[in-house]
Parts: C-alpha cells; sequence; structure tokens
C-alpha cells in the first residue's frame, strides 16, 4: 500500500477514534477501506474523494438532520479547518460521488466490521461459553418513485400514489456486542420474500461456537436441521400451531423432554429439491414450557442447561428489537432518503456501518474499563463521536491518544442499566396532529385545491 492512501486512511479511521497504536486493536482494518477506494472511479484533484464522500456519508446516516447540505457543510467545515480552499454548498457534486460508491465493497465492510467485533468477544459477554447470535426482521421505507416501486413495491393492500416502497431486511446481530454480522434484503411481498427465505444465506456467517437466539417465526425443521450439521446450537420459542405432547420422548423433566422430529414432507420455498432431500429424516431437540410459553433447543441437557435458567436468557432476545430501534428511531433509518434502489442498498449498507463502527466503539470503552457493551449507551456514543471526530483528526502522537482515551472514557461512563422489556400499554401519550390522511395521489389533491 502507497504512503500517501496509507495517511489518508489513517485520518480516516482517526475520525472514527481507531489510529495505529497499543491502546486497541482496529475493528475497522485498512484493507477494507482500501477495496473501497480501488472500486470507486475518482479524479484525483476532485474534492470528493472515495475516504471524503464516505465520510461525509457515515456523519450523514449519524446527524440528526440527515440532509446532503448537512454533509457538503461538514466538508467544507474540514476543509476551511486544514487551510484548504472552501468548496461549494451545492449538493450535486456530493450525490454523484455517493453514487459511484459501489456497493458490494461497502456491505462487505460493514458486515466485516460486525463480524469482528462478534469474534472479538470477551468471555466475560458470552453465555454459557456460547457467543449468541440474535436473528430477527424489520422493514423499512423509502421515497415514492417509480424506480423505488419497481424493485420495493409497496403493499397491495395501498391504492397507487398513496403508499411508500417497502422493503425487508433480516440481520444476524451480536448478542454481546450489538454488531452486525450479516444482512439480507428483498421486496416486502412475494415468492422468497419472508424471513426464512431472508434467512437462509445468512447461515453461512454463523461458525462453531456461536448460538441462534430468534422468535418462533425461524423454529422450522430445516433451518435447525441445517445449524445442527454445522454445530451450531439453536434457542427458539415455539409456535402456537405446532402441538406439543410431553407425554412422548426421552422425560427430562416436568415438561421438559427430548423428542425427534421427523422431517415434513413439503420443502422450504428456499431450499431445492436436493438440499432438502440431503437433510436427515428426523432431528432430535429439546422441547419444555415455563410460564405456559414453549421453548425448544438442540441444548438437550437438562443439567447444564436448567430450562428456568434458559427461558429466563430468552429474554435476552428481545435486544435485537432495541437495536433495530437504535437503527430505525435514533438513527433515522425508518424512512430512507434515496430516491432509485442501488443508492437505496447503498444507504443501507452505509447506515449499518456506521452503526457497527458505534458499537465498536462501545465494545473497546467496554472492554477498556470492565463494562458490557449492552449496558453503555448507543445514542450518547453517537453524539461524543460526532463532536469529537473534527477535533480528533488534526492530532497525533501523545496528544491523540490522550483525547481518544478521555473519549472512550466518557463513552464508558454512559451506563444505561440492565435492559428488560418492560410491561407497558402499547399506546401514545401524544396526540397526532388533525390532518387526514391523503386518499388520493398528492399530484392529484394539489390540482383539486
Amino acid at each position: 500500500m502507497k504512503k500517501t492512501l496509507k495517511n489518508q486512511i489513517e485520518t480516516f479511521k482517526k475520525a472514527f477514534l481507531q489510529y495505529p497504536g497499543p491502546l486497541f486493536d482496529s475493528f475497522f482494518v485498512d484493507d477494507d477501506i482500501a477495496t473501497i477506494i480501488r472500486h470507486t472511479p475518482h479524479k484525483r484533484t476532485s474534492i470528493f474523494t472515495p475516504l471524503v464522500t464516505l465520510q461525509a456519508f457515515i456523519f450523514q446516516v449519524l446527524g440528526a438532520d440527515g440532509s446532503c447540505k448537512q454533509a457538503v457543510a461538514g466538508v467544507l467545515a474540514d476543509r476551511l479547518g486544514n487551510g484548504q480552499a472552501a468548496n461549494s454548498v451545492n449538493t450535486g457534486a456530493y450525490c454523484k460521488a455517493r453514487q459511484r460508491l459501489p456497493l458490494a465493497p461497502l456491505k462487505d465492510s460493514a458486515t466485516n466490521v460486525g463480524a469482528r467485533l462478534h469474534r472479538q468477544s470477551a468471555k466475560a459477554w458470552k453465555w454459557h461459553g456460547h457467543n449468541v447470535v440474535m436473528a430477527d426482521g424489520t422493514t423499512v421505507q423509502m421515497p415514492d418513485t417509480p424506480e423505488n416501486q419497481a424493485v420495493f413495491p409497496q403493499q397491495t393492500t395501498q391504492k397507487p400514489g398513496l403508499g411508500l416502497p417497502i422493503a425487508r431486511m433480516v440481520a444476524l446481530i451480536s448478542l454481546a456486542t450489538g454488531s452486525i454480522i450479516d444482512y439480507s434484503l428483498g421486496p416486502c411481498q412475494g415468492k422468497q420474500t419472508g424471513e426464512s427465505s431472508l434467512l437462509s444465506p445468512l447461515l453461512s456467517a454463523l461458525s462453531p461456537g456461536d448460538l441462534l437466539l430468534a422468535d418462533r417465526y425461524y423454529c422450522t425443521f430445516a433451518i435447525i436441521a441445517l445449524l445442527q450439521a454445522m454445530g451450531i446450537p439453536v434457542l427458539f420459542q415455539i409456535h402456537a400451531n405446532k402441538k406439543v405432547d410431553f407425554r412422548q420422548g426421552q422425560q427430562l423433566g416436568a415438561k421438559d423432554h427430548c423428542v425427534n422430529w421427523v422431517k415434513p414432507k413439503r420443502k422450504p420455498v428456499w431450499m431445492t429439491a436436493e438440499a432438502y432431500a440431503d437433510l436427515p429424516d428426523t432431528i432430535t431437540v429439546r422441547e419444555f414450557s415455563v410460564k405456559g410459553v414453549v421453548y425448544t433447543t438442540t441444548l438437550l441437557s437438562a443439567k447444564t442447561y436448567p430450562k428456568t435458567a434458559v427461558a429466563l436468557f430468552y429474554r435476552e432476545r428481545w435486544k435485537v428489537e432495541l437495536d433495530f430501534r437504535a437503527l430505525k428511531t435514533d438513527m433515522g433509518m425508518e424512512l430512507l432518503r434515496c430516491k432509485r434502489p442501488d443508492a437505496v442498498k447503498k444507504e443501507i449498507a452505509v447506515y449499518f456501518l456506521a452503526y457497527n463502527i458505534i458499537r465498536g466503539n462501545l465494545a473497546q470503552a467496554a472492554l477498556r474499563h470492565d463494562k458490557v457493551p449492552r449496558q453503555l449507551s448507543f445514542k450518547s456514543a453517537v453524539q461524543l463521536l460526532a463532536q469529537a471526530s473534527r477535533q480528533v483528526v488534526a492530532l497525533t502522537g501523545v496528544l491523540l491518544r490522550n483525547v481518544v482515551q478521555a473519549v472512550v472514557k466518557a463513552m464508558a461512563s454512559t451506563a444505561i442499566g440492565q435492559q428488560q422489556r418492560k410491561s407497558q400499554p402499547r399506546a401514545i401519550k401524544r396526540r397526532p396532529k388533525p390532518y387526514p390522511l391523503l386518499m388520493s395521489p398528492r399530484q392529484q389533491a394539489c390540482s383539486t385545491l
């Protein structure tokens, strides 16, 4: 790697509190960044080089405003602070530079950061030695353009012009660090767009030592059989429609037994006939009931894993909902901004990259100060990083180390305690604004005024 490029990458990483030295092992490695640069066509004389564009894009999705104008203003402030000529505040050049960023390296960088954090989890953050991975799905909406509607069509129950394009995604999220290990994206409706179908290509991201924790939607024969073959245990809640007879199988205790599941005759839509035929005819799972809720797991030892302790641990699955809340509500990902599907996919990749960078800083703060990452405030970390980044970039040597240590210590001080799902009514206090819903496309409604 050329010295000039290496210096640019080091400056870029300093903005996210990553720098060469003995303080931490970097979770955002140079090779990931260099790959993005190599695959991005650009001119050396351009203001919006790949790294300038990517840094502005990351802080754009982290910012409260989230607009391109804010991102360009940030670049202007950086250039003036470095004694460089001011750039135009017109957003055209920046938006074109974003379009040149390559999707595949962006996604790889985001997931590589998340997987690296997951693999480096401290022993104290694991459960019975298992590095727990949570799986869940969510949806995001985007601007109503013909291009977005063609790839991510709106719900069929909505009239044309009244709905927004909507995409479904499924993500694997580390319970220990909160990082996104991998994700898949698809339309919200249609064949092979369900959460099980979107989960299937993600299973290869799991490795021995992991444990998959998910809700009842993923509790299927095919998923459990595939993961058993990979040596990965699972813990699911059983779907309410499935009948469980605790009188059968090997008894482990009251409403606790091991039983054989028989392979269904009908294969899942996301599997080929050959792959389904290769699955075993039966699998052995453990079923148990605690307070009327039935769970299934491939952790078969009742002595090592008592059912009450396992059921209590299952409540940790709620943290994946909090992670999606951080992404969609705190970071504003619930409604994307890009007007074309290829740009939407890049925007999602940058959201996940920014999210994983914050999770990485929290993990480093927790490791250095003997904390647990899940007990540190995500939103406070975003605020600290946004305020400190521009000052950190200009520093070197001992001063840089001292400032980074101080910011990391501040992140470690933002304790939020043990979060558990609160029993509250699904209602809001604030009244909605007294505006009616659009009953016709906006352009048509404007013509009637």
